[in-house]
């Protein structure tokens, strides 16, 4: 394949915009690959790991988790517990301020406003939060004192009233939430405020543990579609290593492998893991996901809907 010159033409869809990104180059053509691989996911059946951090969720990026959620697409998710908590603050009436990257911090600190990049979170709706977290403990309290991490999800998500909601669309899809770090924020620290009261209210994180790795089997054909780094990309990949390695990988990350990281790592060096098998359909994107996840996510869903694979 040689490299074509790209042209807009009128009335082009996504699926078309991303094809062509076949023969500009450089991450335009893994984006391709990307779009391409997870429609391959789709057509073998595989059972499908798709994780992000609390950050995208803070971006509009949470409603399109939730509509690809509702769309049947992943069959497991793993976050961090930012995307949690800022679930339940939309879903029940928060919003969140578009700023600027080089905003005052000083400044926005004074106001009582948390920077994320370029959005802002306001300090009152942390307290707000905390309004709705005790009642939903108490709930979880009357009816068992011990829960894994993904069945307490899976209760709150029964909660909310949002189809926008990520936790709310898992729970009605019946797929199951991990988050590993719980209590890696705020509503882990309220966790353990509850507990420090109630010393029988257990939330059982190595449980979960098992749950995540009997989501699929050595015979399962096994894909992840890992957005960012963190814990939430090396618990699924973990999970499948366990179960004899992915078939299907697609990465899309800033971070670089340069340094090592989880989160800069591609998805060949996980080859050397076993995480992915030698002869996996693997694609690394480099750059922001709140631009490449769109546009792979949605060439992927126009060619499934003309394959009736939805």
């Amino acid at each position: 394949m040689n490299v074509k010159d790209f042209r807009w033409t009128q009335g082009m869809t996504v699926q078309d915009l991303v094809r062509k990104y076949q023969q500009v180059g450089y991450q335009s053509t893994e984006l391709a690959r990307a779009a391409e691989t997870i429609v391959r996911m789709k057509r073998a059946n595989a059972k499908i790991f798709l994780t992000f951090t609390s950050n995208m969720v803070t971006s509009g990026l949470r409603g399109f988790f939730a509509q690809v959620i509702q769309l049947e697409i992943p069959q497991a998710i793993v976050t961090t517990v930012g995307g949690i908590e800022e679930d339940i603050m939309k879903a029940t009436g928060e919003s969140f301020e578009i700023g600027r990257f080089d905003a005052d911090d000083v400044e926005l600190h004074e106001q009582g406003k948390n920077r994320v990049g370029n959005l802002f979170i306001q300090n009152e709706s942390y307290m707000n939060f905390e309004d709705q977290v005790l009642p939903l403990l108490e709930m979880l309290y009357a009816k068992k004192k011990r829960w894994t991490v993904s069945e307490m999800l899976r209760e709150i998500g029964l909660t909310l009233n949002d189809e926008q909601s990520i936790l709310y669309q898992a729970a009605k899809k019946n797929v199951p939430i991990f988050c590993p770090a719980i209590t890696d924020g705020a509503f882990g620290f309220h966790l353990y405020l509850f507990q420090d009261k109630h010393p029988d209210f257990i939330i059982d994180v190595i449980k979960d543990f098992g749950t995540i790795l009997h989501t699929s089997s050595h015979d399962d054909k096994k894909a992840v579609i890992c957005l960012g780094g963190s814990i939430s990309k090396h618990h699924a990949i973990l999970a499948t290593l366990l179960n004899g390695g992915a078939e299907f990988a697609v990465y899309m990350t800033t971070a670089r492998r340069s340094s090592g990281s989880m989160s800069g790592a591609g998805t060949e060096e996980a080859k050397s893991w076993g995480k992915v098998k030698d002869d996996s359909d693997i694609a690394t994107v480099h750059g922001d996901v709140t631009i490449m996840f769109p546009l792979a996510m949605i060439s992927a869903l126009e060619t499934m809907v003309d394959e009736g694979l939805l």
